[in-house]
């Protein structure tokens, strides 16, 4: 007896050891790494809050897109912007004066507003004045930033690796954040890719 219920409790956790790794298995997919000077950023993109933005973010990092683009504003105590892929690229003409300026080949993408607040870790698309006007570039939120709620769409949020975004070389708050000699995101993956 002792044998038969030994036997049924190791299924069981095999079982549930099974079913714990395919969630990991299926949230890879919704993975960016977002490697930089001083270590690697995980993270976690939401397709259920914004589908058509994270698809966008997830093709332009599978191109590439992404490799070397630098953080062109970055205001203390608030955000780290970057993903100007036209004008932003420190290996394909970077263009300082510009850099932010620019999106991508991709068509501009419709607001994908949600409930989920800006706070500390969170990735939101970055925009000009109309709201259905975010295309490539994503900002990582330093602290929490209220006004920003519903008025932007968030994709993400920082699962690991915080303390590097906090290391990202800030701008001039009188200049709008703008950074001279930015750094970059040297390569950035979705999932598995290496």
């Amino acid at each position: 007896m002792s044998f038969i219920r030994t036997a049924l409790l190791v299924a069981a956790v095999s079982s549930l050891s099974f079913a714990a790794l395919a969630p990991a298995r299926a949230d890879d997919a919704n993975t960016m790494t977002i490697k930089l000077k001083d270590g690697d950023v995980k993270v976690e993109l939401l397709p259920d809050l914004a589908p058509k933005h994270v698809e966008q973010i997830k093709a332009l990092a599978k191109e590439g897109a992404y490799d070397n683009v630098v953080f062109h504003r970055v205001i203390p105590g608030f955000m780290a912007q970057t993903g100007d892929v036209q004008y932003g690229n420190t290996e394909k003409g970077y263009k300082p004066q510009a850099a932010g300026t620019g999106g991508s080949t991709r068509p501009d993408l419709p607001a994908e507003f949600s409930k989920e607040p800006f706070v500390r870790g969170v990735v939101g698309m970055a925009r000009a004045q109309n709201p259905n006007s975010a295309n490539s570039q994503f900002f990582i939120m330093f602290t929490e930033y209220p006004s920003l709620n519903g008025q932007y769409t968030v994709v993400g949020k920082v699962t690991s690796g915080m303390d590097i975004v906090d290391k990202i070389k800030k701008g001039s708050e009188a200049d709008n954040g703008a950074v001279e000699n930015p750094d970059k995101m040297i390569k950035v993956t979705v999932g598995s890719a290496k």
